[in-house]
């Protein structure tokens, strides 16, 4: 058989370079795109050498070619954490807007499978509990987050339109909070922040009253999960993540435990449009994917901790 070719934007982000892992090991070749505004170059540096891995600086927005005959085009470039997409908006809107269309351009002129990474931000607010693919969102289109928010929303919207209209074979994964190894500790998401505090011995912030849920998903499943997506044939978006919720006081606690931290915790102001809370609907992935995730928080959170300690270390 033909070695699968796979263009993965954002390939030296977070999820982006495990899903590189994931590709390689199932017998693509991959060729990974990245401006690295947010990624890092050492969440790649285990495949350098490998031949079945490429690597090109890239600004998606920007023209680029790829040469060769592409089976598969999945487009994971942005900006994710609120502090990286509230210091560069424009960047973030970019991406999503002009990146997404040079990317399911490329997908369009090869007859290749599009691949597009949305976000369960595309909800907002939520005031549907948990969120289904069918709810709309609660979204604010001019408060600080809308740069990411409606970004992803846009992307969402043309890769539809290239579906309908271009016949481009297209899949949308809405992701909900996902962690594991390679975020960054500075970038401002719970669980990086939470650890990274714990980990210097210094009260963890907890924004508001700690009421607020999320649902944390460890990137391996998350990984797998889109795996299955990239393979199927569902235009629509599917949620992916962990739909075990719990509030932000508990894994601040949780957090403490297996750091053996004893500072304590801080309340802060809530940032403006924090969604209260947030847990999916995975019973479309389920019955159309066969998936759910199997690793649990402690497990996860365990790994990650470790991972945070290493780097810190060196």
């Amino acid at each position: 058989m033909a070695v699968k070719r796979a263009v993965v934007s954002g390939a030296a982000g977070f999820i982006g370079s495990h899903l590189c892992d994931r590709l390689l090991a199932d017998g693509f070749s991959v060729i990974g795109l990245d401006n690295l505004l947010t990624g890092a170059e050492r969440n790649i540096e285990h495949l350098r050498g490998n031949p079945a891995f490429e690597f090109r600086f890239q600004d998606i927005t920007q023209p680029f070619e790829i040469e060769s005959k592409v089976d598969f085009v999945l487009n994971l470039a942005s900006p994710a954490s609120p502090r990286d997409y509230m210091e560069h908006p424009i960047e973030t809107l970019d991406v999503g807007s002009l990146g997404t269309r040079r990317m399911l351009e490329l997908a369009e002129k090869n007859g290749a499978k599009f691949l597009l990474t949305s976000t369960s931000e595309s909800y907002g607010d939520p005031s549907v509990h948990p969120q289904p693919e069918t709810y709309w969102g609660n979204v604010n289109p001019v408060g600080p987050r809308s740069c990411y928010d409606e970004s992803k929303r846009f992307a969402e919207a043309l890769t539809m339109a290239f579906h309908r209209n271009r016949r481009v074979k297209t899949s949308i994964a809405r992701i909900f909070n996902t962690y594991g190894p390679r975020m960054k500790l500075n970038d401002g998401r719970v669980v990086p922040a939470f650890v990274d505090q714990a980990l210097r011995g210094e009260p963890i912030n907890i924004f508001g009253d700690g009421s607020q849920t999320r649902s944390f998903c460890y990137v391996s499943d998350l990984v797998d999960g889109l795996w299955r997506l990239l393979l199927c044939d569902e235009a629509y978006p599917v949620n992916l993540g962990n739909p075990r919720e719990m509030t932000i006081l508990e894994f601040a606690r949780m957090i403490a435990e297996l750091t053996g931290s004893k500072a304590g915790f801080v309340n802060q102001p809530l940032p403006e449009d924090d969604p209260k809370q947030r847990r999916p609907d995975i019973s479309k992935a389920g019955r159309l994917l066969g998936w759910k995730p199997v690793v649990s928080l402690e497990e996860g959170m365990a790994r990650t901790v470790e991972y945070f300690r290493s780097i810190k270390a060196n």
